[in-house]
């Protein structure tokens, strides 16, 4: 496969950075199932465009769950890795996400902190209120921007970067995303799974100016078409 056959959307890019639209249902990096992943094409499609000889460097900073679209940064030097990476470790790399929950929260805005824990056997992430051996904290905050048929969409902040972090804390409070059949909530009928990385932020690795990426997820499928855009503003 290449670029343009799974349609990734290059959003912004100069000679340390790769900024791009991750489609849904696409892995970040390969995994055992060899099917196509962002890091591979990207790589191929690099390759392909500036014609270079041999292997391309292009470095995985962060990642989105294979169901999750939306805004990535790739960096394409290893001083770029290196300093997004350290961001990332000190809790100065923004990251945004839009959720859709299902059932209506009662604050209009909080912080959730859970204890997650890799269960291997089921290939899940499960969170508890208290520390347990082999967890680690998660911390997230939200704020509600509409509620709509029994479903709330809210505009999530990580202050941590946990696996499957927003998916799981949510439904440990009982609200789980629409269409995240792996934690609990079938969703809407022929719905994606209600999560998408809507911004990022950090220092550009050698110009050191604030870069914010934005982009919104696509409105007119499930579970997005259930809200007004314009009115909610984030548009």
């Amino acid at each position: 496969m290449n670029l343009k056959m799974v349609s990734i959307t290059v959003l912004y890019e100069d000679n340390h950075l790769l900024v791009v639209e991750k489609p849904v249902n696409l892995l970040s990096q390969a995994d055992r199932t060899g099917d196509p992943d962002m890091l591979s094409l990207l790589k191929a499609d690099l390759k392909q465009r500036y014609n270079k000889p041999g292997n391309v460097y292009l470095g995985l900073v962060h990642r989105l769950d294979r169901p999750v679209g939306g805004v990535m940064v790739f960096a394409k030097t290893s001083k770029a890795a290196a300093r997004l990476s350290k961001q990332i470790a000190e809790g100065n790399f923004q990251k945004l996400y839009l959720a859709v929950l299902t059932g209506i929260l009662p604050r209009s805005s909080g912080q959730l902190v859970h204890f997650l824990k890799k269960d291997s056997v089921r290939n899940m992430i499960t969170a508890a209120h208290e520390e347990v051996p082999g967890s680690k904290k998660a911390v997230l905050e939200y704020e509600v921007l509409g509620c709509e048929k029994d479903c709330t969409l809210v505009r999530v902040e990580l202050k941590t970067g946990r696996p499957h972090q927003i998916r799981v804390q949510f439904a440990k409070e009982g609200f789980p995303l629409a269409g995240d059949r792996r934690y609990g909530s079938p969703g809407l009928r022929h719905s994606q799974i209600g999560l998408w990385s809507y911004q990022i932020g950090f220092n550009h690795p050698t110009l050191r100016d604030w870069c914010v990426f934005t982009l919104p997820p696509p409105i007119t499928k499930p579970p997005w078409h259930l809200f007004s855009w314009n009115q909610i503003g984030v548009m």
